[in-house]
C-alpha cells in the first residue's frame, strides 16, 4: 500500500496531491506545463491519460490555469498495489470497509476551498457524463441508492466502530461545512480498467458509494450533486479522489460546436509541440470551429493566427467563437483583441504568399464524420503540397492530426522532398486511435523538387469536384 503524503505545513496551509486527466498521449506535455506554471514535478500514471502532482492550498488557484488538463481531482488516498480478493463478494465487502478508513479530512478541506475559489454557477446542467474521462474504458457508475442500506449496513456498522474519530475530526476541521453536513449531496463515479477484476465499475461504485453515504450521512444524487467521489481502478492501482472540476476544462473556448470540434486541451498539446515563437505566422487551413487557432490566440498570443475553411458554416462558427471570447474578455475588463483572422478558402489553392508561414497546425478530415477515406487519397497529397508551398523552407513546421494513418503515411512519403517526419504522438480522439504528426519543412525551394510538379496548384480540388459531379 503506497500512501500519498498529506502534511500540514502550518495551521492553515496543507499540501495535497492533485490528479488530472489529460488527453491520452499528451501526458508529458501536461507534466511540462505543471513544472512550468506551478514549479513542481508531476508523476505520470501507469493508467494512460492521468498525471499527479503535489500542491499547497495557498497555490490551489493555479491548477485552474492549466491548459492541458481536462479534469482535476484531489487525491484522498492512493494504493499502488491493491490486493483484490479473489471472490467478488469479498472484494466488494472490502471496498465498503475502505470508505471509513480513508483520510478524508484534507481532501474535503481542499474541496471546500476550491468551491470558494470558483464562482458558483449553480447546479450542473442535466447530463453527468461530461465529468468522466472520454477515453476511459470503464463505465460511469450508477449508484443505486435504494439497494444501499441492505448491502452496506454490515460494512458500515463495522467500519464506524473502527474509526469513529475520522468523521468527527473531518467535521471539526471544516467547521463551515458542519451545519450543511446532512444536506450535502454526492455521487460516486468509478473508472475501471483491467481484465483481472471480479467486479464491474457499477458494482464497485454502488457498494463503495453506499459505505460513503452511511459514513458521512450524505444524500445520494446522480445529477445535482455537491461532491463527486472518484474511484479510479487501473489493474492493481487504486486511487480515491474528490472532483474539483464540474465539467471538463476542454470546453472552455467553444460556444458554437461543429460535428468534429476538437477538445481545447488537445489543441493546447498540439500547439506546445510546435513551440510558437514571437511574431510567428500560424495557419490552420482546415479550422472547422476554430478550436486550434483560438486556443493559440489566447495562450500563445505573441504569434498571429489565420484560420480558414472551405465550408461557409465552419467559417461562421469560427467567427462566432472568436466573437464570443472577445465579448467574454471585454465583460471581464481585459483587452478583447485577439491575434486571429478568419477566411474562407480552398485548402489546395491558398491565397497565401509562398514561403510566408512559420507553422501550419490543423485537424485533417478523418474520413469518418467529415469527408471520406476515398477523397483523402487525393486530398492529403494536395494539402501537403500546398502546405509546403506556403511554409518557410528549412524552419517551417506542421503539426497535423489524423486518424487516416495509412493514407497520411503514403502522402508524406510522396512529399519526401518537402516534408520530413520528426515525431508522432498517438492520441485518443472520441474513441478513435489517431496520430499527431510533427513535420519539419525541408530546405528545398518549392518548385524545384519532383513533388511539386506532379500536379499543378489548385488542380486537386477541381479534379475532386469533377469526380463528384460524375
Amino acid at each position: 500500500v503506497g500512501s500519498l503524503l498529506m502534511k500540514e505545513t502550518d495551521s492553515a496551509i496543507i499540501t495535497v496531491y492533485i490528479g488530472a486527466t489529460v488527453p491520452t498521449g499528451f501526458e508529458h506535455t501536461a507534466a511540462e506545463e505543471v513544472q512550468e506554471k506551478i514549479g513542481v514535478d508531476a508523476r505520470i500514471s501507469k493508467d494512460r491519460g492521468r498525471i499527479y502532482f503535489p500542491i499547497s492550498t495557498d497555490k490551489l488557484f493555479q491548477v485552474h490555469r492549466l491548459r492541458s488538463v481536462d479534469n482535476l481531482f484531489v487525491v484522498v488516498e492512493e494504493y499502488d498495489h491493491y490486493q483484490f480478493k479473489e471472490s467478488k463478494e469479498e472484494t466488494l465487502m472490502e471496498l465498503q470497509q475502505l470508505a471509513s478508513k480513508l483520510p478524508w479530512s484534507n481532501a474535503l478541506k481542499v474541496w471546500e476551498l476550491n468551491r470558494s475559489l470558483k464562482k458558483k454557477k449553480g447546479h450542473r446542467k442535466g447530463g453527468n457524463s461530461t465529468r468522466v474521462k472520454p477515453d476511459s474504458e470503464a463505465s460511469v457508475a450508477d449508484t443505486r441508492q435504494q439497494e444501499l442500506p441492505r448491502e452496506t449496513s454490515p460494512a458500515g456498522g463495522d467500519a464506524k466502530t473502527e474509526s469513529v474519530a475520522d468523521p468527527e475530526s473531518c467535521q471539526q476541521d471544516s467547521e463551515e461545512a458542519l451545519p450543511e453536513a446532512r444536506l450535502i449531496k454526492f455521487r460516486v463515479t468509478c473508472n475501471r480498467a483491467g481484465d483481472k477484476h471480479s467486479f464491474s465499475s457499477n458494482e464497485a461504485a454502488r457498494d463503495f458509494g453506499g459505505a460513503v453515504q452511511e459514513f458521512f450521512q450524505w444524500k445520494a444524487d446522480m445529477t445535482k450533486f455537491d461532491i463527486e467521489v472518484l474511484l479510479n481502478i487501473h489493474n492493481e492501482e487504486v486511487v480515491v479522489g474528490i472532483a474539483l472540476t464540474e465539467e471538463s476544462l476542454h470546453r472552455r473556448n467553444i460556444s458554437h460546436f461543429g460535428p468534429t470540434t476538437l477538445r481545447s486541451t488537445l489543441c493546447y498539446g498540439m500547439l506546445r509541440l510546435c513551440k510558437p515563437q514571437v511574431s510567428d505566422v500560424i495557419l490552420d487551413p482546415m479550422c472547422g470551429t476554430g478550436a486550434i487557432p483560438l486556443e493559440g490566440a489566447i495562450e500563445f498570443n505573441s504569434s498571429f493566427y489565420v484560420a480558414g475553411d472551405n465550408n461557409d458554416m465552419a467559417v461562421n462558427r469560427t467567427v462566432n467563437n472568436v466573437s464570443h471570447i472577445q465579448k467574454r474578455r471585454a465583460d471581464k475588463g481585459s483587452s478583447s483583441g485577439l491575434p486571429i483572422d478568419t477566411v474562407q478558402w480552398d485548402v489546395c489553392n491558398l491565397p497565401i504568399k509562398t514561403s510566408s508561414v512559420d507553422i501550419i497546425i490543423t485537424d485533417m478530415p478523418f474520413g469518418k464524420r467529415m469527408g471520406s477515406r476515398k477523397k483523402n487519397w487525393d486530398l492529403y497529397p494536395s494539402c501537403l503540397r500546398e502546405m509546403a508551398r506556403v511554409c518557410r523552407p528549412g524552419s517551417g513546421k506542421a503539426v497535423l492530426l489524423t486518424q487516416d494513418k495509412k493514407c497520411f503515411a503514403k502522402a508524406v512519403s510522396q512529399m519526401g522532398g518537402l516534408w520530413r517526419k520528426v515525431l508522432t504522438v498517438w492520441v485518443n480522439v472520441g474513441g478513435l486511435h489517431a496520430g499527431v504528426y510533427l513535420l519539419k519543412r525541408t530546405a528545398a525551394v518549392f518548385g524545384q523538387t519532383p513533388e511539386d510538379v506532379r500536379q499543378p496548384r489548385g488542380m486537386a480540388g477541381t479534379q475532386m469536384d469533377e469526380r463528384d459531379n460524375k
